[in-house]
């Protein structure tokens, strides 16, 4: 004689099928009443560990503010109104980006963004036409970094924006996020063909010298070399090398800091890009 699905177990409470079915009936009392089921239901195979993931970060979401998943301003990756074409095209190559925020004198002053796939028609125009960066910005989307996240993907999925800048409460630019920077909040990470080939913030030469990127940020530096520099003023290494230059240095310059050696590899006239870390102990080895 087959089973009763709905049947009661031996303990008398609802059967698997009975609590599903009540589930979507709205009867858990709390988030964490469906997480619980979500997560029996993926232990019976009902559902499979990717999508148990998916929900999982779905449901966080709706509880995230853009301040969660932003990327700070200190990571930004931005164009001055002033530069031109021959400068620009090798930082978006570099970046691998498809946006970029367009800044005037520093990141609070911002311009708009600029879609790397319209850059093409600078190169396509005919010169007559005499097209300029300035014709192809667009206008900013500007945000609070309290809005919520679910809240910010409906607006991007609505207009059709997938990049934002965010201001903090005294209207300064606290960061960017991007469309794919909330879907990872959901789905996890997305790698993509850049992605793939990033180069690792801190990549091992030999046992006292390293290739450190410059937007490492000072925890995590600190963390792999057991120092002790401060992340009070700065978030990023680059940011503090910068400033004891007191200007962005030149390739080759170097700096003693924390009983370390920073040697610049990689600069342009507006940003620190790598530089080589060794001992100050072993540094004319």
């Amino acid at each position: 004689m087959n089973e009763d699905p709905n049947s009661t177990n031996g303990s008398g409470g609802r059967t698997w099928l009975e609590r599903l079915g009540r589930m979507f009936g709205a009867d858990p009392q709390s988030r964490e009443d469906l997480l619980e089921l979500l997560h029996e239901a993926a232990e019976r195979g009902l559902i499979e560990a990717e999508t148990l993931k998916m929900i999982d970060g779905a449901l966080e979401v709706d509880e995230l503010q853009v301040r969660d998943a932003m990327i700070p301003r200190s990571q930004m990756v931005v164009i001055h109104k002033g530069d031109t074409l021959d400068e620009i095209l090798p930082l978006i190559i570099e970046s691998g980006h498809s946006r970029f925020p367009v800044v005037g004198e520093d990141k609070d002053e911002i311009q708009g963004i600029l879609l790397a796939k319209d850059l093409l028609q600078l190169v396509t125009r005919d010169a007559e036409l005499k097209l300029e960066l300035h014709d192809l910005v667009r206008a900013p989307v500007i945000i609070p970094e309290s809005k919520r996240l679910n809240v910010l993907l409906r607006e991007f999925r609505l207009s059709k924006n997938h990049m934002a800048i965010v201001v903090d409460e005294y209207g300064g630019v606290a960061g960017l996020i991007t469309i794919e920077d909330v879907l990872e909040e959901i789905v996890g990470d997305i790698d993509d063909e850049h992605d793939a080939e990033t180069t690792q913030d801190i990549l091992p030469i030999s046992d006292d010298h390293f290739l450190v990127q410059a937007l490492t940020m000072i925890e995590d530096f600190n963390e792999a070399f057991g120092s002790e520099f401060s992340d009070e003023e700065f978030d990023t290494i680059g940011g503090l090398v910068v400033s004891e230059f007191g200007r962005v240095p030149e390739v080759g310059e170097s700096v003693d800091l924390g009983g370390w050696q920073f040697e610049v590899t990689a600069a342009d006239e507006r940003r620190l890009h790598a530089m080589e870390v060794r001992l100050v102990d072993h540094a004319a080895d």
